[in-house]
């Protein structure tokens, strides 16, 4: 017997489609033309707000989007690849997916933090820049476009094939219960938390997120 369950609550799944969007934008406007730098530095801004927000929800969000429910030990991770998961473990993230998530948001951190303070000397000064030396503010530029975004696009594309690999191979819709919150279990688990008071809690935490962020960019002299 099939149970369903609430997996992911609304504010995992926007944050994950969001954070989607921005990336998307991000690598669309490194490269364009002009005037095109600065919603690139607006939307890694977003992006930092978001990875903030992520990292508290990490802690006081739904079940399964908190970062106790997909920190595996190295036995959990071995047996999983041997094909013989603990039946929890394939309910949200399963080890591996487990390990792209935290991948992703280190080297969003990194990727962010280095255009903060970065300066290519041409048309972008990032707003933390003047806290750091000139030597270690080209540093972070050199890391920001030759190592961090390269990464980055290495792990979307691994997380993509990820995603068709268990949809052709295995037949699970991972990006379903992304939509809709939901997934079938073969057994019963406890659901996500996402009634209205989650959601405005959320709410509150993505504000602070985005006002902290906002006073970080305009005040660098005081971080």
């Amino acid at each position: 017997m099939r149970n369903t369950v609430r997996v992911w609550d609304l504010p995992t799944r926007l944050f994950h489609w969001a954070l989607a969007a921005c990336v998307l934008g991000l690598l669309a406007t490194a490269y364009a033309p002009g005037s095109w730098i600065e919603w690139h530095a607006r939307l890694g801004y977003t992006v930092l707000a978001l990875l903030l927000f992520r990292i508290v929800w990490g802690f006081i969000g739904g079940r399964w989007s908190r970062f106790a429910a997909f920190l595996y030990s190295p036995a959990s991770v071995f047996n999983h690849l041997r094909g013989r998961p603990h039946p929890d473990h394939l309910v949200g993230h399963n080890p591996l997916g487990a390990g792209s998530v935290f991948a992703m948001l280190v080297f969003l951190l990194a990727q962010v933090a280095t255009g903060l303070v970065s300066d290519d000397e041409i048309g972008f000064t990032g707003p933390l820049n003047r806290l750091v030396s000139t030597g270690q503010g080209l540093l972070a530029t050199w890391y920001h476009k030759q190592v961090g975004q390269w990464v980055l696009i290495a792990l979307v594309v691994l997380h993509v094939a990820a995603i068709l690999y268990y949809l052709l191979r295995k037949k699970d819709n991972l990006v379903r219960p992304m939509l809709t919150g939901d997934k079938a279990v073969a057994h019963a688990v406890p659901s996500s938390r996402d009634g209205t008071g989650p959601r405005l809690l959320a709410l509150a935490v993505l504000g602070v997120c985005a006002v902290l962020v906002w006073w970080l960019v305009r005040n660098p002299a005081v971080a």
